[in-house]
């Protein structure tokens, strides 16, 4: 009985969309197995997931089902559990002495919810002010997709990403926004399709108001080429 009740309280937590932790949670021995080894028992289980849902895996649309999905799991989509992956983030001094906001909105952002394992799809808007080094562009769209590729909780996702550019450009004066859609919450439960959910992370200058109302409008700019 108390395990059913503790499996129930999981359910909650996850339909809740609560997040546990700011790291993704990850075990000791969460790389003993090399990638090869980690499709060869991933398909396995796909496979006995399809078959107990009573699907014929002779079929030919089928029976190559089982390994592309575990090699979408382990080299795409959750691909960012992979410290070797991690893109490395060069920075140059700021030589031309810009001393404004950078902001670098509409990124994608593609990632998977960690309680129902069903797509997140949105957009990140990114912002820092440059203490004297500044990062490249693309590297900061590298970044949201690093994290994004793993179950996440948005929360979580809009955490890691602040957290990683304060620590490339070694300063505080960072934020993030994501705007994205749920499909645990638009596709199943309350199946909601008009909804998305946004969340922010001010880090130094931006928790000033001013500040970040500036960042605000700019991702409201309608950028047409």
């Amino acid at each position: 009985m108390a395990f059913d009740s503790n499996i129930e309280d999981f359910d909650a937590l996850g339909n809740d969309h609560i997040g546990t932790s700011e790291n993704t949670p990850m075990r000791s021995d969460a790389f003993k197995l090399n990638n090869e080894e980690k499709i060869d028992i991933i398909k396995d289980d796909v496979r006995h997931i399809m078959e107990t849902l009573g699907l014929d895996l002779t079929d030919d649309s089928l029976k190559g089902t089982p390994n592309r999905v575990a090699k979408m799991f382990v080299n795409e989509i959750f691909g960012g559990l992979n410290p070797d992956k991690k893109p490395s983030a060069s920075t140059f001094d700021n030589k031309y002495k810009y001393g404004e906001m950078l902001v670098e909105k509409n990124i994608t952002v593609y990632s998977t919810c960690e309680h129902h394992l069903l797509p997140i799809v949105g957009r990140a808007h990114i912002a820092y002010i440059s203490n004297g080094t500044v990062v490249g562009l693309s590297k900061m769209n590298r970044i949201v997709d690093y994290f994004a590729k793993r179950p996440q909780v948005q929360e979580r996702l809009t955490i890691q990403v602040v957290r990683e550019l304060q620590n490339v450009l070694g300063t505080k004066d960072v934020a993030c926004v994501i705007d994205a859609k749920h499909l645990c919450v638009n596709s199943r439960g309350i199946r909601d399709i008009e909804s998305s959910t946004v969340t922010s992370e001010f880090g130094g200058k931006f928790q000033d108001m001013e500040t970040r109302r500036e960042f605000l409008d700019y991702i409201k700019l309608d950028t047409k080429f």
